[in-house]
């Protein structure tokens, strides 16, 4: 497991994975049907299922282990000589299910949650020596696991001291930076205060670690087996299939309102525009939740409930009420009734801009599509194909010349929707070849022989972009009807398929019902002319540089991807527009981009974030540790300082989008920010350059 970014998110990554002790369950009974009918439908609708042997049991074995413990912080080796002899008795254990290996790393993960906060309240209660020479490696590949208890405390010793060293050097540089009245605190001091701040971030993350159902425990286990099969079959418990479906629609029934934990409390990290808790005007961010109610009933004190379950009383269908008793910001405690309705996620949709070309009187049109979400349960819900139909509309309303597709991040969705998308830049024909287990490819086509917009189109793509992404962008780029730009894709070639195992159930046995769902691969899509997009996604026609260039990312970092194969290409062709001085505009591009200084500094700090990649030893020495914190920084301030600037002329709103932006204060600095940032993108730049000589192609600028 390699360690990246801050020590800080690595903790909280690593609490909510690592299992703890909850008593044996009740619902045995639910827990076997639950792994056998998940095997059932594994084995049955997989796209390339896997034995069931102990190959397959050493592989899930190695890959809970990691999950559990990948930075060889909890177990010890005696720990792990007693898992062990379950290494391949897994595939056994899940065919008859048998929770066995579960329970026994759930009870050793107890005794050393419990082990560990021993060592860091005892290590803490001392302060550190930062002269020493030494270092601390964090990537759990190259440690082993502690020999014993002893060799475990010393590596808690580093780890800890390296936490504190990082917050010790935050608090020696801000009274560094701190004007000549303000209070000066010595070294001993600052280090005191650092310690106390680590304690107490451990001792929160313990907190939420304690609080975790078992349910969650064993969702981390199922995932383990199904990863095995590719890291895009997945389980999702009831809770995270709710989630998984608002996130994917943009749509939930409740009161409109993000929250967060903090330490024993819930609290109201934001309030979504247009939902019911902000049309009250009464409910506010920072606000405590202490209490809940369903209408008339009596409130649940939720004081150290863990948030999940928060969020299950807090949702709820549309035209019911929810009470909240909540302790405000000035101290005051106020009881706030709520009727839910349908809250619309506005954020998540489609949205365009006009911006100022290379050349004056030139416009280009600009989509930002996040997702290619849609509302499968809503005949009325929305989805990303008219979404972006509407925008295309409005933006040949205001005449422009040519039209940027952005799908940086967007890590893909509905495939109709996309196969629906596709086909408004071509007349008709094939948009992608899907191929289920043993059986002949299917073709999905557009079969509507209507353009919706016939103008020099550019799509722009990252290394997040995946899946739906990477079928339009190849489709286009295959008929040659768009230029495609920015870094290699993804790579996700596969097609999931949300399965509920309640369904495998017969009605005599609904008492283990819900059992949740499994997001199963079933297919693998190809593109038209017979390659894939799996691992090797897409190649842009023109690559930009990018500061990840040189290390492995997307489907290429997964532990079990499927392979890359090819099928037979399809008949394709479109007489839409097709780019004849493809290589000319490349050449142009490669020409800009070379001579541009921002784009030779993206180039000359990704050959530093391999180097940093591929550090995962640091400092514990207070001067060397700071000489390599100050290199990071100001190498990763030089590259913010790269998007400092305004490069894009001319960003707008349409005017018809005027009245709802300014409906509210909330969306017009959001949109500001929007704006900002578009304004100091260079990789929109170059597209803008990009765009005028595909308009210079068909003679569309105008003068």
């Amino acid at each position: 497991m390699r360690f990246r970014g801050s020590i800080f998110l690595s903790l909280v990554a690593v609490g909510f994975i690592a299992a703890a002790y909850f008593p044996r369950p009740d619902s045995a009974q639910k827990e076997a049907v639950l792994i056998q009918v998940m095997l059932k439908r594994l084995a049955d609708m997989h796209y390339q299922p896997q034995p069931i042997d102990d190959n397959f049991s050493k592989k899930v074995f190695n890959y809970y282990l990691d999950q559990l413990d990948g930075g060889r912080r909890y177990f010890t080796q005696a720990d792990i000589d007693k898992l062990k002899a379950y290494e391949l008795q897994l595939d056994d254990q899940a065919q008859a299910g048998n929770y066995d290996f579960f329970n026994l790393s759930s009870d050793l993960f107890l005794a050393a949650l419990d082990k560990t906060q021993g060592f860091y309240r005892e290590i803490l209660a001392q302060p550190f020596d930062f002269e020493a020479k030494e270092t601390i490696e964090f990537d759990g590949d190259k440690l082993p696991f502690a020999a014993n208890d002893a060799e475990l405390k010393q590596y808690w010793h580093k780890y800890l001291k390296y936490e504190v060293l990082d917050t010790y050097v935050d608090k020696l540089e801000a009274q560094e930076k701190a004007g000549a009245d303000a209070e000066r605190k010595s070294p001993e001091t600052l280090e005191k205060e650092a310690r106390e701040e680590i304690l107490k971030i451990f001792e929160d993350r313990d907190s939420r670690l304690r609080k975790l159902k078992r349910d969650d425990r064993l969702s981390l286990y199922l995932n383990c087996i199904t990863a095995v099969f590719d890291p895009h079959t997945n389980y999702f418990k009831p809770i995270d299939k709710q989630n998984f479906d608002i996130r994917f629609s943009g749509r939930l029934e409740g009161i409109g309102a993000l929250l967060q934990t903090d330490g024993e409390l819930t609290k109201v990290s934001s309030i979504v525009v247009g939902g019911p808790a902000w049309k009250g005007k009464e409910l506010e961010a920072d606000d405590v939740i202490l209490k809940v109610g369903q209408g008339n009933d009596e409130p649940v004190d939720i004081k150290g409930m863990y948030i999940d379950d928060v969020v299950q009383q807090v949702r709820g269908a549309k035209g019911t009420e929810v009470r909240l008793t909540v302790k405000k910001k000035d101290g005051s405690v106020k009881v706030i009734s709520i009727i839910r309705d349908i809250v619309i996620l506005e954020e998540q949709f489609a949205k365009s801009l006009l911006i100022d070309g290379k050349e004056p009187g030139e416009k280009v049109g600009y989509i930002y599509l996040p997702s290619f979400y849609a509302d499968f349960e809503n005949e009325n819900g929305r989805n990303c194909a008219e979404d972006v139909a509407i925008e295309i509309e409005k933006l040949k309303s205001e005449n422009v010349n040519g039209i940027i597709l952005d799908l940086r991040n967007n890590g893909g969705g509905s495939l109709r929707d996309v196969v629906r998308m596709t086909g408004y830049f071509i007349e008709k024909g094939p948009i992608v070849q899907v191929k289920s287990r043993n059986q002949s490819p299917d073709v999905m086509n557009d079969n509507d022989p209507g353009v919706q917009y016939d103008g020099p189109l550019v799509v722009m793509v990252n290394s997040n972009s995946a899946s739906a992404s990477e079928i339009i962008a190849a489709a286009l780029q295959d008929y040659n009807r768009a230029v495609i730009v920015g870094t290699p894709t993804f790579g996700k070639g596969t097609v999931q398929r949300f399965i509920d195992l309640d369904r495998s159930v017969a009605m005599a046995h609904s008492e283990v019902k819900p059992l949740g769902n499994v997001k199963l691969t079933m297919q693998k899509f190809y593109r038209i002319n017979g390659g894939s997009t799996q691992l090797k996604g897409v190649t842009p026609d023109i690559v930009m540089p990018d500061a990840y260039a040189f290390i492995e990312t997307g489907e290429r970092e997964e532990k079990y991807p499927l392979e890359w194969t090819e099928i037979g290409a399809v008949s394709y062709t479109q007489n839409v527009m097709k780019i004849a001085k493809l290589d000319k505009i490349k050449a142009n591009s490669q020409k800009r981009i070379g001579a541009d200084p921002v784009f030779q500094q993206i180039t000359s700090y990704a050959q530093r974030v391999k180097t940093q990649y591929d550090q995962t030893a640091y400092p514990l020495q207070l001067e060397a540790f700071r000489d390599y914190r100050k290199t990071r920084s100001e190498e990763s301030q030089a590259f913010k300082d790269l998007f400092k600037n305004p490069v894009n002329t001319g960003v707008r709103n349409l005017p018809v989008d005027m009245s709802g932006i300014q409906a509210d204060e909330s969306k017009k600095a959001r949109n500001e920010d929007w704006l900002s940032s578009i304004s100091k993108d260079a990789y929109l730049r170059e597209t803008l350059n990009i765009m005028h000589d595909l308009i210079n192609q068909k003679g569309l600028t105008k003068k």
